[in-house]
């Protein structure tokens, strides 16, 4: 059985895992579901149809599942999913989505941390670390290992590329490639992110030829950015991390942060 603290308050019709951990004054709803081995601190809201799964440790008031700010949300059930292993720290909101049946998500291994929002509709991936107050509006997308640092802000519809790295207080009002490193109001590519590659195991190949692709997108200025990824594709090679970068950049709605 699980064990639920007596000051917490579990709706009828949640479904929590035998070795789950509820802690004082936390508030689940009917629909959530806590998953195994995942802890609830203190003073956590599990609202609405909001799905956590195993080993997530939820730190004091935040809230999760909260119904979205959209003001085109006309009803139904939009939820909240969050998968495995993942650090939610003190403070966090993570809205529902706005539609119903759609659901914001969060992959596995990330790391919240206090104060951050993640609006509806977003889509965070695995291995993200989101510091401080950052703060992301709604229909944003962030790939696997990005990390962004503290008191960012995101605009809605944004994408930021996987093991990007975006600096301190930075606001972000272009897509951001995968691999660059992107700092400043309003954001600009000032690197690649050589270091995040070589942690995630990106080899010497990928390495290289991202950096390649940062010298042609990046430091020939008699280039436009359609010239520039055709150029990539064409001299540098092909590895898993060019055809990601090209796919992103040529599949940007709002343009990507120069």
């Amino acid at each position: 059985m699980a064990n639920i603290h007596p000051t917490a308050i579990v709706a009828d019709g949640a479904k929590i895992a035998d070795d789950a951990v509820i802690g004082p004054y936390c508030v689940i709803s009917s629909r959530a579901v806590i998953g195994s081995g995942t802890e609830l601190v203190s003073h956590v809201v599990i609202e609405g149809n909001t799905e956590l799964g195993t080993n997530n440790r939820v730190s004091p008031f935040a809230v999760l599942g909260g119904k979205t700010q959209d003001l085109k949300f006309s009803g139904g059930e939009p939820g909240v999913k969050i998968g495995n292993n993942n650090t939610i720290r003190e403070y966090v909101t993570i809205n529902a989505a706005t539609n119903d049946g759609d659901f914001t998500t969060v992959g596995n291994d990330c790391h919240i941390l206090a104060y951050s929002h993640i609006a509806h509709c977003c889509h965070i991936g695995n291995g993200v670390v989101i510091v401080n107050a950052c703060q992301i509006a709604g229909h944003v997308i962030i790939e696997d290992y990005a990390t962004i640092e503290g008191s960012v802000g995101i605009v809605q519809f944004m994408r930021v590329g996987s093991m990007a790295y975006i600096g301190a207080m930075s606001k972000i009002t272009k897509d951001v490639p995968p691999y660059m490193i992107g700092h400043g109001d309003p954001i600009a590519v000032r690197s690649f992110n050589r270091i995040g590659m070589e942690r995630r195991g990106v080899d010497e190949a990928g390495r290289k030829a991202v950096k390649e692709a940062y010298r042609i997108l990046y430091r020939q200025d008699d280039l436009t950015v359609t010239d520039a990824l055709d150029k990539i594709e064409a001299e540098v090679e092909q590895t898993p991390e060019i055809v990601h970068l090209l796919e992103f950049c040529r599949s940007s709605e709002k343009g990507i942060a120069h």
